[in-house]
């Protein structure tokens, strides 16, 4: 009798098993997919390191030339990335379908090292303006140079010229932006001074000192989104001064260059929150980072207002992007891990793994059409 009891207790006790893990299976919401993309971002390894949405795994990595990356640039036709390498003295061409380098080139020579600042690529891959300054060697000392903007041919390989400071006004740093077509060179300062690119003349100039309105502060521009909008255009976090109580006021602002025009609705008072737009850019969200509290923000693009706050356990030096199907987003910086969140709760799903530290902006691109295989 007992070696027929238990044989059928062991069948029963698999058989409820199977039907309950079965049941469990159909019941459980399938993990949410960032999307068919692929996240590109620069390490400590030297490379840039290339992850498949889909299966959240590594599936190749691009070995630069000129070491460590800075900063990654991209082209506005997504098919190259410019990489500034960690000495900023190095600029990197790297084509993004076949992942191999085209060269680099660097403005040093001997005695003189020249530090690249800040740079800014022409739409059509023609040339890139540079912010540079020289720090030159001598037997007793270093003789640090000005601040100088210059012209980069990229098919000649050379300093084409030296603008001359729009209206002498000499800067540390610049924001600089282009013309969708390429034609005009935008020099972001008090005012917009507006450069033809042939010639790099003066042309027009946009008055943004002044105020939108009557009885309105000037609005300035923060942290901003350009990879998600047309071309031509940015969406962003800007601020505006109180003229009558100097209250610092914080607000959804978009920038159409060719337009000059300023679109800012007022959402709140001035707080340090990053911004990243998701694809459909019906949604934005930010990282408000203060030590020891951290906070996700959602924003209604559509509507222009604030739509929740969530406070959640973060790490020093975080970033943020939105996958291509704008349901996830992707938490990075400061560390060799990208953690997922669900956009729509901020709910943490699982962390990414890399094998280098960051260094650099994560850039979520489809898969170019003819990708070489994983290496």
């Amino acid at each position: 009798m007992l070696r027929r009891v238990v044989p059928a207790l062991v069948i029963a006790a698999l058989v409820a098993g199977a039907v309950a893990v079965s049941a469990q299976g159909r019941g459980r919401a399938p993990s949410p997919s960032g999307g068919n993309h692929l996240l590109y971002i620069g390490t400590y390894g030297g490379e840039i390191q290339i992850f498949s949405e889909a299966t959240e795994q590594q599936i190749g990595a691009i070995k630069l030339e000129t070491g460590i990356p800075r900063s990654l640039t991209l082209s506005q036709d997504r098919k190259t990335f410019y990489i500034l390498n960690w000495q900023y003295e190095k600029v990197e061409m790297v084509d993004i379908a076949s992942r191999k380098s085209r060269g680099s080139f660097t403005l040093s020579e001997a005695a003189r090292q020249t530090r690249i600042r800040g740079m800014a690529i022409d739409p059509l891959d023609r040339f890139m303006v540079l912010l540079t300054r020289d720090a030159t060697k001598q037997r007793d000392r270093w003789v640090i140079g000005d601040a100088t903007l210059q012209v980069y041919d990229l098919e000649a390989r050379k300093v084409a010229r030296t603008l001359p400071w729009p209206r002498g006004e000499e800067r540390e740093f610049v924001n600089i932006r282009f013309s969708p077509d390429g034609k005009l060179l935008y020099f972001f300062g008090d005012d917009v001074v507006i450069l033809e690119t042939e010639n790099f003349t003066e042309v027009d100039t946009w008055a943004l000192s002044r105020p939108l309105e009557s009885g309105l502060g000037r609005v300035s521009f923060g942290p901003v989104d350009d990879v998600n909008d047309d071309p031509g255009f940015f969406t962003g976090l800007f601020t505006m001064q109180d003229p009558v109580q100097h209250r610092r006021l914080m607000g959804i602002g978009r920038v159409d260059l060719v337009g000059k025009r300023v679109d800012f609705t007022p959402i709140g008072p001035a707080e340090g929150v990053g911004f990243t737009m998701a694809p459909d850019r019906t949604r934005g969200y930010g990282l408000l980072q203060q030590i020891g509290h951290y906070e996700m923000w959602t924003f209604d693009l559509a509507t222009k207002t604030l739509a929740g706050r969530t406070a959640f356990p973060g790490r020093p030096r975080m970033a943020l992007r939105t996958s291509s199907n704008g349901r996830l987003l992707y938490l990075f910086n400061a560390g060799a891990t990208i953690d997922i969140h669900e956009a729509a709760s901020f709910k943490h799903l699982r962390t990414i793994q890399m094998t280098a530290d960051q260094t650099t902006q994560l850039f979520v691109l489809p898969a170019p059409a003819a990708s070489p295989a994983a290496r």
